[in-house]
C-alpha cells in the first residue's frame, strides 16, 4: 500500500518506520525548508529492538496515496493542510491521530465524512534527530474508528505484528475522549510540576491535582457521550513507567509551544457548556501559561 505522513515527528516517524518495514510504500511530507536535511529512512529504536527502513520524502502530495496519516501538532494543522493544497484529491483514507476533540469536526468540514477516519495513539516517542525517532514506552496503544475496519484491516494486523495495540471503536466520542481524559491530567499536571508520572503520585498535593483533573475529565468525557471511568484511568496512569513524561512537559522545558488548548481546552470548554467543575483543569493550564511567560 502507499501511506502519506503529515508530521515527521514522533508519531509521524513511529508509524512510517513500521509501515516502511513491513513493505509498504512510505512518502514523509516535510516542509520546503527541512527536506534537504531529512534522510532517506527512519530509524526507530523501541524497547523490543530496532527498525530501519528507507522512505521517500516530499514537499506535497503528487500522486494518489491509499492512506494519509495526519501527525502533527494541534496547533500545527491549519498550516500543515495549507502546505498540502488540493493534493489530497488523490487520496482514499485520511488517519488523522492528534491530540484534542476539535481537530475532528474540522476535518471533516474539509474532507468528508467518508474520507476520514479518526485514531488516536498512546505511547511516549520522540524524535531525537531528523529521521531518528525513539520509542521510549513499552506500549503503543492505537485506536481507530471502525468506520474504517474494512479498509485499515490489514494495517492494523501489521500493527499488531510489530507489538502494537490496535483496536476499532464503534462509539468515536468514547474512544476521542477516553484518550484525551488520560492524557489531559497526565500532559497538565506533570508539565505545570515539572515531574514524571512516578514523582507525580510519590507527591500528595500533586496527586490530588491529578485525581481531581481525571475527575473533571471524565466527567465532561460522560456529558459528552462517552462512559468512562475516573478509578480506571487513574489505574492506568499508576501503572505507567514511573520516569515517564508528557510531550507536553518536554515542550514546555524546551521552550516551544504546547498543545495546551488541544488538550485542556475541551475539557473547560465542556465544563462551562455542562456546568461542570474545571476549576482544577483551568488552574493547571493557567501554571503552564505562566512558566510559558517570559519574566518581566
Amino acid at each position: 500500500m502507499n501511506h502519506a505522513i503529515l508530521g515527521a515527528g514522533g508519531i509521524g516517524g513511529l508509524i512510517g518506520a513500521v509501515l516502511a518495514q513491513k513493505g509498504d510504500r512510505v512518502t514523509l511530507l516535510l516542509r520546503p525548508e527541512s527536506i534537504a536535511h531529512h534522510p532517506d529512512h527512519l530509524w526507530l529504536e523501541t524497547p523490543a529492538g530496532e527498525i530501519k527502513a528507507t522512505v521517500l520524502r516530499a514537499v506535497k502530495l503528487d500522486a494518489p496515496v491509499d492512506v494519509l496519516w495526519i501527525a502533527v501538532k494541534a496547533h500545527q494543522l491549519d498550516s500543515a493542510l495549507r502546505s498540502l493544497g488540493a493534493g489530497t484529491n488523490g487520496v482514499g483514507t485520511i488517519v488523522p491521530l492528534l491530540n484534542g476533540i476539535d481537530h475532528v469536526a474540522l476535518l471533516r468540514s474539509r474532507f468528508g465524512r467518508e474520507h476520514l477516519v479518526p485514531g488516536t495513539i498512546a505511547v511516549e516517542s520522540e524524535r531525537v534527530a531528523p529521521g531518528h525517532i525513539i520509542q521510549r514506552s513499552p506500549f503503543v496503544r492505537m485506536a481507530l474508528a471502525a468506520q474504517g475496519e474494512s479498509k485499515l484491516g490489514a494495517i492494523a494486523g501489521k500493527f499488531r505484528e510489530t507489538g502494537f495495540t490496535c483496536d476499532f471503536h464503534a462509539n468515536e466520542q468514547a474512544m476521542l475522549w477516553g484518550k484525551l481524559a488520560f492524557l489531559a491530567p497526565f500532559a497538565l499536571t506533570g508539565a505545570a510540576a515539572g515531574k514524571s508520572i512516578g514523582e507525580i503520585f510519590a507527591d500528595a498535593e500533586w496527586r490530588a491535582r491529578l485525581e481531581s483533573a481525571v475527575r473533571e475529565a471524565c466527567a465532561v468525557a460522560n456529558a459528552e457521550g462517552a462512559t468512562l471511568d475516573s478509578a480506571k484511568i487513574l489505574a492506568t496512569l499508576g501503572s505507567l513507567p514511573p520516569a515517564m513524561r508528557s510531550s507536553m512537559q518536554k515542550d514546555v522545558k524546551a521552550g516551544r509551544v504546547p498543545e495546551l488548548d488541544a488538550i485542556g481546552g475541551p475539557i473547560v470548554r465542556g465544563g462551562l457548556k455542562h456546568h461542570l467543575e474545571h476549576s482544577t483543569t483551568r488552574d493547571l493550564m493557567e501554571k503552564i501559561e505562566a512558566l510559558l511567560s517570559p519574566p518581566k
